[in-house]
């Protein structure tokens, strides 16, 4: 890996936060999973990249809480896709440092858009999924619930639920949907204890909710990096901004922090 004297210095700026940090927020994208070579809906490598799908929507709209209420069978021809397409993927070094960092005595917290999970999967203990969890299904009607490992099982869509004969939907916000009540404020108990670093990490950050977090560090004057090899909402507020890929930075950092132990 070819890394810049500047880069150098940006990154042993941030191995010297991290390590002397004891309550660090990690804010997750899309980002962080792409070296586990999982899809986005668009973009370089996406499914759809800027193309309707096959019923002719959008896919936000196939993907909206409308649709999942009123065709789910649309909805869940392209949630099962996208699930098909993550089948078989495990967490990347990005998650396992992540991990690693709380096993070594950081208080550690990850706010993440992903419905991956693989950051429970890599050993994160206190994981706030905020867009829920692609392998969590739940009945529309009933209290029914199941968590699954792939939709492999899954021959009708929408399955119907085996409690109430109603139809199950995946446990995770849709385009137009409202956040969970219960882990926004779970989230905000966790902003109010104060963190000494804060890192968004493969987010372009242009949700409000994603941003202000990553803001409130501004505010209260504590240092925020960015990992992103793109440059995003947060790139001129940033104060160290690292052009690099999640995993290629975490392996640095994880190195670089064995070596002072």
């Amino acid at each position: 890996m070819n890394i810049s004297p500047e880069e150098k210095k940006l990154i042993k700026k941030a191995v010297g936060l991290i390590s002397k940090s004891k309550r660090i927020l990690f804010v997750t994208g899309a980002g962080i999973s792409a070296d586990s070579g999982l899809p986005t809906y668009r973009g370089v490598g996406g499914l759809y990249n800027n193309r309707n799908t096959k019923n002719g929507i959008p896919i936000e709209q196939a993907l909206s809480g409308e649709f999942i209420n009123s065709r789910p069978d649309i909805s869940w021809s392209y949630i099962s896709q996208i699930e098909k397409k993550c089948r078989g993927t495990i967490p990347n070094r990005a998650h396992l440092v992540i991990a690693w960092l709380e096993k070594i005595g950081k208080k550690i917290c990850v706010f993440t858009q992903n419905i991956d999970s693989f950051h429970q999967q890599a050993g994160s203990s206190k994981v706030i999924d905020i867009h829920g969890d692609i392998h969590k299904l739940k009945c529309v009607s009933c209290d029914w619930h199941l968590k699954v490992k792939d939709y492999r099982k899954i021959k009708i869509f929408p399955p119907p639920c085996p409690k109430c004969g109603a139809y199950l939907r995946p446990d995770v916000i849709f385009f137009g949907e409202t956040l969970p009540i219960d882990k926004l404020e779970r989230f905000q108990r966790e902003l109010s204890k104060g963190f000494d670093l804060y890192l968004a990490v493969g987010t372009t950050a242009v949700f409000p909710y994603i941003l202000e977090p990553l803001l409130h560090a501004k505010r209260t004057g504590m240092p925020l990096i960015e990992i992103n090899p793109g440059c995003t909402n947060l790139s001129s507020i940033a104060d160290i901004k690292i052009s690099m890929g999640a995993s290629s930075f975490f392996k640095l950092i994880e190195n670089e922090i064995k070596k002072q132990a």
